[in-house]
């Protein structure tokens, strides 16, 4: 078998016109709102405070334009090739038809590391606004049942020890389970099984919410910014990756997690309207929209409160509770929009997710059961309900941070490879249609590559860890099972005995 045999543009671009499984139900504004539904949440909400208190104090906002620039990178080469094959297999399809299959299945799996566990961290930020909201209306929920019971501190003395940095560090917190958590991503479920388009009405209105909270926020902290918060913007190192310009590169692979929404839109490329006009739009729309209100936040963030103070589950609150009674009224409505923002996140991660498994399974790569479509609500359900179980059980049981930069180099892997697979596809199928072209592809494609490979090189010696065993994995379930059932395989093999015969 060739391991790096590659699917078929025109074998896509047939599947597409026959295959009428999937509902075609999401127009551009649909697609955008996707986006914008899936990048502002966590990184606003949660990550911002805390990568900010942790890595890069008010420098965070030259995190977010580092990690702004490499996905602009990135969401150009997604939009050519969203446009290009509108399939709902997203990078892993891409992969499959530039690089091969091998590489397609890594893609696959790490995709499956960036979605699922992506729902779980964001999740888990929403569980901290709930709380925090419920008991403002006097409602308390025993903390017990509101945290991890697990914590994890990689051994500063493990360097590359894959083994230790694995399997120690691990503490219990005397903590149950994070139920509020556990609970959204149960909610979010049942709603994706239900139809596409009840998704994306709910999310619209989610995201019109949180839109506006959001410029509330930067509408009243501008009045009270204080810059003395901004002294030294980029706070002096405290070792590798803790302040400094080491924290600021350390802190912008973290917060890469912020921008993954976008390419979650490519997922849903199967049940938009026009995938050749909307894709595009959808996703570099929805990339430029949530840039600007990061920077813009992440500046008034620092400025109203000092960094050292955000390393907390629900940092704006801690923000506008800093700023006294006069502007009380704004808090219930940052955690009403934190806690809007946050469940849009969690239902396009969560949406993306079974389409994966969807694509995958339908090229044999899986079983079918990961591919089965249910008659009436024309969503893959029994892969959302997979996806949603697991997430839940990640979600009650594993805290914010080593889920966030779990996602991170996940997602910075899967970038660096379409960018890699626009620019060779570009020299191996140069007559292939595009209706979108990412402009000066031999300057993107490369330093979009680059830029996530860089990103990934900040992100600390555990997360890697993680990373080698979960592909390991995935590697295993490749060479047992879809090496032998995949679909191309299969018929490469049927067309050589067929020459043979």
């Amino acid at each position: 078998m060739n391991l790096f045999r590659r699917k078929k543009i025109s074998d896509l671009q047939a599947e597409i016109l026959s295959d009428h499984s999937l509902k075609r139900a999401l127009g551009p504004v649909n697609l955008t709102a996707l986006g914008i539904g899936a990048v502002i949440g966590a990184g606003i909400f949660v990550l911002t405070g805390q990568a900010a208190a942790k890595y890069a104090g008010p420098a965070i906002v030259f995190s977010f334009i580092l990690a702004g620039l490499a996905c602009a990178f990135a969401g150009l080469c997604y939009a050519e090739f969203s446009a290009m094959i509108p399939v709902s297999g997203s990078a892993y399809t891409y992969g499959y038809a530039t690089l091969g299959e091998f590489v397609a299945w890594i893609i696959g799996w790490d995709l499956i590391l960036e979605y699922l566990f992506a729902a779980s961290t964001v999740a888990v930020g929403w569980s901290g606004y709930i709380v925090s909201f419920l008991k403002d209306l006097g409602i308390v929920i025993p903390p017990a049942f509101t945290s991890a019971p697990y914590n994890h501190a990689a051994p500063a003395d493990a360097g590359w020890n894959i083994w230790r940095l694995f399997t120690e560090g691990w503490t219990s917190t005397g903590d149950v389970l994070n139920v509020p958590a556990m609970v959204i991503v149960g909610i979010i479920t049942v709603l994706l099984v239900l139809g596409i388009r009840e998704s994306a009405t709910f999310n619209n209105i989610i995201v019109g919410i949180k839109l506006i909270v959001i410029l509330a926020f930067i509408a009243v902290g501008l009045a009270y910014i204080n810059k003395a918060n901004w002294q030294p913007f980029v706070p002096p190192s405290l070792g590798p990756g803790t302040f400094g310009w080491g924290g600021v590169l350390r802190a912008a692979g973290v917060i890469f997690f912020a921008y993954i929404g976008f390419d979650a839109v490519s997922t849903a490329a199967q049940e938009a309207k026009n995938p050749q006009r909307d894709m595009p739009i959808g996703i570099l729309g929805s990339l430029a929209i949530c840039t600007v209100l990061y920077i813009v936040v992440a500046l008034v963030l620092t400025g109203i409160i000092n960094y050292t103070n955000l390393n907390v589950p629900d940092p704006i609150a801690v923000a506008i509770d800093s700023l006294g009674k006069s502007v009380a009224w704004l808090r219930p409505i940052i955690k009403i929009g934190a806690i809007a923002g946050l469940s849009s996140v969690i239902l396009v991660m969560m949406l993306g997710q079974p389409r994966i498994f969807y694509a995958m399974s339908k090229d044999g790569l899986l079983p079918p059961v990961f591919g089965a479509v249910h008659p009436k609500f024309r969503t893959p359900w029994l892969a959302t309900i997979l996806t949603g179980s697991i997430a839940m059980l990640v979600a009650g049981l594993f805290p914010i941070g080593l889920l966030g930069e779990l996602v991170s180099i996940g997602t910075l892997l899967a970038f660096a490879i379409v960018c890699l697979g626009v620019f060779v596809l570009r020299f191996t199928d140069p007559a292939i249609p595009r209706p979108f072209r990412t402009p000066l592809f031999g300057i993107v494609c490369p330093l979009g590559t680059f830029f996530c490979l860089w990103l990934m090189y900040g992100l600390p010696p555990d997360t890697w860890a993680r990373l080698i065993v979960w592909m390991a994995i995935g590697l295993v379930i490749y060479f047992a099972y879809g090496r032998r059932h995949s679909k191309v395989q299969q018929a490469a093999q049927a067309e050589q005995l067929r020459r043979r015969l």
